[in-house]
């Protein structure tokens, strides 16, 4: 005779468990007829925790620049809208790129795209990414005149070819990702004794200020040897920022960081409101508009534990304004004047870390272990600091771009540089300024609120967004 373990259980379908997935979304479609500018990618789905960020990963991945966007998130769905265009400011006409950015989204979702084989050649010769054996390190500290140029000299001193690396500096903050190998092998460096000497010498670099600022010092490091995007490096460094608290700004600012802030805070405006009735927690940002803003604040946000239920996003004439509808993982918010005044100086400071005052100077050259101290330790002896760089090695060649500061804070002498270029010769030297619109337009020529937002427009995308 059977037992009742044997006869009372019910068959249940393991695909049951996931059958909302598969009849609901997700659905990506790109389109290139309902905006006459601009390619406007659309993505609905049963909501999940951190899909907005997963789809802005792809579109910043493919540099593409993000002109306008609408997220909607109610009743466990999720709805996102994003207007794009390339680096020259059109649409996307390439099959390939409009293939790979349906594709990459399903990949991100970690869901099966049904058209799987539209995927060609584009995912290895378009995207920014790397599949090699490396060695991370990761750095921040309290900044100072050539520190940058110091952990730099420490690497080559540790006989580290530094594949990339990607450093900013913010409130006197400075964070690093640097990914390095073996000069002698081309290969990651493993060896815990050799890592530990790598960081105890970067640690003396880094105390050098004095010993009360060791709590504001972290270095790690750890082998990868998986695929890593720009992306993934720049949240890392917002994140590492935003643990280190740099938008408290440190206790022994200099004038000239005050300063530098001060002007910076007169470009935007970062309020934050209460939605009582619904309880959530309105985040508005008003500023000069440039690549990635919507990736930086998205990225502060999720990394504070905040969900985005609702958020309209518009640019024009080099301004942006930003509203996003927020609470708490757990669905709640605190709604203190503590809480709205710490949102708001992480929001103000997830826009001011990719901003640098100052010159961009580009310089291309064959790839060395002491090329980077040497160009670096020549700014500093001509009065100059890094505030921010990006290092890419391509092959025997590498792409540097530094974007540079008088010490003292006046504006970079053109002299200066004209003797920079001299002692550099041959090194293929560029000299960029980075140029801001001066005039910070009205919001009532593009701000708007969700709400009325909503009401016009929801139940036009509905319509689009659901096949019939």
């Amino acid at each position: 005779m059977k037992s009742m373990m044997d006869v009372c259980y019910p068959y249940f379908d393991p695909d049951f468990e996931n059958l909302n997935e598969r009849i609901y979304g997700p659905r990506v479609n790109v389109d290139n007829e309902d905006c006459k500018n601009c390619t406007v990618v659309k993505v609905d789905s049963l909501e999940k925790q951190g899909p907005l960020l997963e789809v802005l990963q792809v579109l910043i991945d493919m540099d593409l620049l993000i002109s306008k966007s609408y997220i909607f998130s109610d009743a466990g769905w999720f709805m996102d809208v994003i207007h794009v265009k390339d680096k020259l400011g059109n649409k996307i006409r390439d099959n390939r790129v409009i293939n790979y950015i349906q594709q990459a989204i399903y990949q991100r979702g970690g869901l099966k795209n049904p058209q799987d084989h539209v995927m060609n050649s584009y995912e290895t010769t378009a995207k920014s990414e790397f599949c090699h054996k490396c060695t991370v390190i990761e750095i921040i500290g309290i900044n100072r005149p050539g520190l940058f140029s110091e952990i730099l000299a420490v690497l080559a001193e540790e006989n580290c070819n530094v594949i990339e690396a990607h450093a900013w500096s913010h409130n006197d903050c400075l964070a690093c990702v640097a990914y390095v190998s073996d000069q002698s092998t081309s290969s990651y460096i493993d060896d815990p004794n050799r890592l530990s000497t790598i960081k105890d010498h970067l640690s003396i670099v880094l105390q050098a200020n004095s010993a009360d600022d060791n709590d504001h010092v972290f270095i790690k490091t750890c082998f990868t040897e998986s695929i890593r995007s720009m992306c993934q490096t720049e949240r890392r460094l917002h994140q590492l920022m935003l643990a280190n608290r740099d938008f408290d700004g440190p206790p022994h600012c200099c004038s000239n960081t005050l300063v530098s802030s001060m002007r910076r805070r007169k470009e935007k405006k970062v309020t934050i409101d209460r939605c009582t009735e619904k309880g959530y927690l309105i985040a508005n940002i008003e500023c000069i508009d440039r690549p990635k803003l919507m990736f930086d604040t998205v990225c502060t946000l999720t990394d504070m534990n905040y969900i985005i239920f609702h958020a309209s996003i518009t640019s024009d004439d080099h301004f942006a304004f930003q509203e996003y509808y927020i609470r708490h993982e757990d669905g709640y918010i605190e709604d203190t004047d503590e809480e709205r005044q710490v949102v708001s100086k992480c929001l103000e400071a997830a826009v001011n870390r990719r901003e640098c005052e100052g010159l961009r100077l580009e310089l291309c050259a064959q790839n060395s272990v002491g090329l980077l101290p040497y160009v670096t330790r020549t700014f500093r002896e001509h009065g100059l600091t890094v505030a921010r760089a990006d290092i890419e090695a391509h092959g025997e060649k590498t792409s540097n771009v530094f974007y540079v500061k008088d010490i003292s804070g006046n504006e970079v002498d053109m002299e200066t540089v004209d003797t920079l270029r001299r002692e550099l010769d041959p090194l293929l030297f560029q000299v960029k300024t980075e140029l801001k619109p001066q005039k910070l337009y009205s919001t009532e020529k593009i701000g708007f609120s969700f709400t009325n937002l909503l009401r016009s427009q929801l139940e036009k995308f509905t319509h689009s967004f659901v096949s019939p």
